[in-house]
């Protein structure tokens, strides 16, 4: 019988690990199956980390059901580990945030991570609108009426003209996930080409508008934005990177404007 190895003691040098330029954590919403994948091509950049923590949510997307988020919010931010000192942190639910609040989602991340700077759809779309320099836009969702008028209630009380809106009128996160790129694109194409509105916003980050982003925004001639892409854009500019991209919209060719 041979006798056990030794083993032997390695010797090692300690870096900065990943992130030496950014560390991004994400809140993603438990039932959300396209935010990861979106933003691994929006902010695929060198010694960038993205780290992802899930938060319960109900598949039956309505007021109650998003409020109750705001009970669950502090548990799911403590499950990216402050330790990592991450530069910004999004929760990443554009209704959610509607819901609950912006000024209060920032609240609750900033009570487990003091030194990171925070975002979300609603908030990042904002500041996207402001740096595009849009004030009129068509607004698409695929929520139920009652969440999509709140929505553009918000979005008119911060000073923007909402002056179209069409939903695929879903309640159903799985089923809005499986909403096709292609449906996207013709809901942006329909809704968006009216002659009062600058831009689009698409609302939802379970909606996969990336690999239509290019094209939709070709054929309107005007910005697209979509939760997802808004968000990763703010975030990365809170980051302090301030690459251009040329596949994830207008808005990465832009910075943040002074007011934010």
């Amino acid at each position: 019988m041979n006798p056990e190895p030794h083993i032997q003691a390695l010797r090692f040098d300690i870096d900065a690990g990943l992130g030496g330029r950014a560390k991004v954590g994400l809140i993603v919403l438990q039932t959300d199956q396209t935010i990861e994948h979106e933003f691994a091509t929006a902010l695929r950049r060198d010694d960038v980390a993205l780290y992802h923590a899930r938060i319960p949510n109900e598949m039956d997307v309505t007021p109650d059901t998003l409020s109750q988020m705001e009970a669950d919010l502090p548990v799911a931010a403590a499950l990216l580990p402050p330790a990592f000192e991450f530069n910004v942190i999004g929760y990443c639910c554009t209704s959610g945030a509607t819901m609950i609040g912006e000024g209060r989602v920032d609240e609750i991340l900033r009570r487990v991570h003091p030194n990171a700077k925070t975002t979300n759809p609603l908030t990042a779309c904002k500041a996207a609108l402001q740096a595009l320099g849009l004030k009129r836009i068509a607004l698409i969702t695929p929520y139920t009426a009652e969440v999509t008028a709140e929505l553009r209630d918000t979005l008119a009380l911060a000073g923007f003209t909402v002056s179209a809106v069409g939903s695929f009128n879903q309640s159903d996160d799985f089923t809005v996930a499986r909403i096709s790129s292609g449906s996207i694109l013709a809901a942006i194409q329909e809704v968006g080409a009216r002659e009062d509105c600058d831009g689009v916003f698409v609302s939802c980050t379970s909606l996969r508008v990336l690999p239509v982003i290019s094209e939709a925004e070709a054929r309107l001639g005007k910005p697209v934005l979509s939760s997802n892409l808004a968000t990763a854009w703010h975030l990365a500019r809170l980051a302090g990177i301030t690459d251009t991209s040329n596949n994830a919209g207008r808005i990465f060719q832009h910075q943040l404007t002074s007011q934010d």
